[in-house]
């Protein structure tokens, strides 16, 4: 049997969300510039592993005024510290806050759009998750998978797209994002 190790598996703990959160961070991996060719108004979006919402602020600034992020992670912890982003802005009506199963995603809205940076390689069964993420989209809806290359190699990466092709996916090249490795993925009809 094919196990993953602990190490790929571990989800980045809350107690250094800092990092993921970092002004620096911004420089190389900017939100704006990766999710602008995918995010419309009036769009429902899901930011799956949201962490503490680097991607989930900006989702919600492009989508103007119409349109909903849904914010989902594992660990409420990194919920709370979207909600204290977004508390008494206008943001607030435009993000909800979905808090994730341990096995599963845990939700039935409809989505346009996911994206799942850098956290499909921490799901222990990534073939539950493309059929979950499957159920979620809507007809020409579209997902952004981004890996880190420190984490997933180029062999590894092919494995998991040639997965996605398997469960009804079509797979293109995603944006170029520093250090990372990038899908997009459409359903095949």
């Amino acid at each position: 049997m094919n196990r993953k190790s602990d190490h790929d598996t571990r989800v980045c703990p809350v107690e250094i969300a800092g990092v993921l959160d970092h002004s620096l961070r911004r420089l190389i991996q900017n939100p704006r510039k990766i999710l602008k060719p995918f995010i419309k108004t009036g769009m429902t979006v899901l930011d799956l592993g949201c962490g503490p919402g680097f991607f989930t602020i900006e989702m919600a600034k492009l989508l103007n005024s119409g349109g909903t992020v849904i914010a989902a992670d594992l660990q409420e912890g990194m919920l709370k510290k979207v909600m204290r982003k977004i508390s008494g802005t206008a943001l607030e009506q435009r993000v909800k806050l979905h808090l994730c199963k341990k096995e599963s995603i845990g939700m039935t809205d409809k989505v346009d759009f996911i994206l799942a940076f850098y956290m499909v390689h921490e799901v222990p069964d990534a073939e539950h998750l493309m059929r979950e993420m499957k159920s979620l989209l809507k007809p020409n809806g579209r997902i952004l998978i981004i890996e880190p290359k420190f984490h997933v190699t180029k062999e590894k990466f092919a494995g998991l797209t040639e997965m996605i092709r398997r469960n009804g996916f079509t797979v293109k090249r995603g944006p170029k994002v520093f250090f990372s490795r990038s899908a997009i993925l459409t359903l095949t009809y």
